[in-house]
């Protein structure tokens, strides 16, 4: 199935209007090319743009994370920024905008509301977010469900791909 450019709105085989969308995922100081290269992957096939907050743990010149994005990477729209402080002036997000995904937290991602806008952030693979993003945007955090007393984090790939998911549902498929 085709789908229209970015943007337009649809009636798809499935029944479902597909809105515009301007969702945003945010990796802060990744470590690992092949967890950026499978995010990267999922922005491109959800439209998303992802922005990425140095340092991290490799090059991004690298063949390995377009190794990782496969024949995708270079569909990948693609922000970079120095540090948190950089991207805060340069996109001048709103607070009701950002939302952070942590295992440090009791709120659930099916408590987030997220809006056509919203930045979907994610800290590094093994430092998670940084102490003083904890602190300024604790009403922010969410984390996935996790049951088992055997697991302390999953993999961020995956959790991002989860929560992107969550959040095109609740804007495209009300």
């Amino acid at each position: 199935m085709a789908f229209p450019a970015r943007g337009c709105a649809c009636l798809t085989s499935f029944g479902f209007v597909l809105m515009a969308n301007n969702l945003k995922i945010i990796l802060v100081n990744p470590q690992i090319h092949w967890n950026t290269g499978a995010i990267g992957r999922t922005c491109v096939a959800l439209d998303m743009e992802l922005i990425i907050i140095h340092p991290c743990g490799f090059e991004f010149d690298n063949a390995q994370i377009k190794r990782a994005g496969l024949d995708y990477w270079e569909y990948v729209r693609i922000k970079h920024f120095a540090g948190w402080a950089e991207f805060l002036a340069a996109e001048k997000p709103q607070n009701k905008q950002l939302f952070f995904f942590t295992t440090k937290t009791e709120k659930l991602l099916y408590d987030a509301k997220f809006a056509p806008d919203s930045y979907l952030i994610f800290g590094s693979e093994t430092q998670g977010l940084p102490a003083e993003i904890h602190a300024q945007y604790a009403d922010n955090m969410y984390k996935l469900p996790m049951f088992s007393q055997h697991i302390r984090s999953l993999n961020l790939a995956n959790t991002a791909t989860a929560v992107a998911y969550e959040a095109l549902r609740q804007i495209e498929f009300k």
